[in-house]
């Protein structure tokens, strides 16, 4: 039996809409964490300019997950440590886009979320670009689903 986002939605096609509004809201909020795998923190030491152990010391922390990015406070709760939200006013856009880990780069599509049409609904709550925008084919939607456990 297929995945109900491989069947046609009303447009006819299968797949599922995403694009980023640059809210935030998957960026800030209460407590939480962005999981980093070892190529995770290579990437973003690099991209920051500074040793895979400064990064360790300065950007991240310990959870009961695994390594995390840290996080910093500001009046919508405790952003990324990378959001910006004086970039551009009135968006948060993220400082490492080119290298966000793997949690952030699949995201919406993850087992979580995409385990029933009621939990892609869940979600979409607090993310105004899901079901927005681009059209992801099953496939891609396979690879971000199949790239980290969420």
């Amino acid at each position: 039996m297929p995945d109900w986002y491989e069947l046609p939605d009303d447009s006819g096609q299968p797949g599922l809409r995403f694009s980023c509004t640059l809210c935030g809201n998957c960026c800030t909020g209460p407590e939480g964490y962005v999981l980093l795998s070892d190529d995770d923190v290579t990437a973003l030491a690099a991209r920051v300019q500074v040793s895979r152990e400064d990064f360790l010391a300065r950007y991240t922390k310990d959870t009961r997950r695994g390594l995390s990015l840290a996080e910093k406070q500001s009046p919508a709760g405790l952003d990324c440590i990378f959001l910006d939200r004086d970039k551009i006013p009135g968006k948060a856009v993220c400082g490492v886009y080119e290298d966000r880990p793997a949690q952030c780069r699949t995201w919406p599509f993850w087992n979580s979320n995409l385990h029933s049409r009621f939990a892609w609904d869940r979600a979409k709550r607090g993310c105004p670009g899901m079901d927005q925008g681009q059209r992801h084919s099953v496939q891609q939607i396979r690879i971000c689903r199949d790239t980290i456990d969420m």
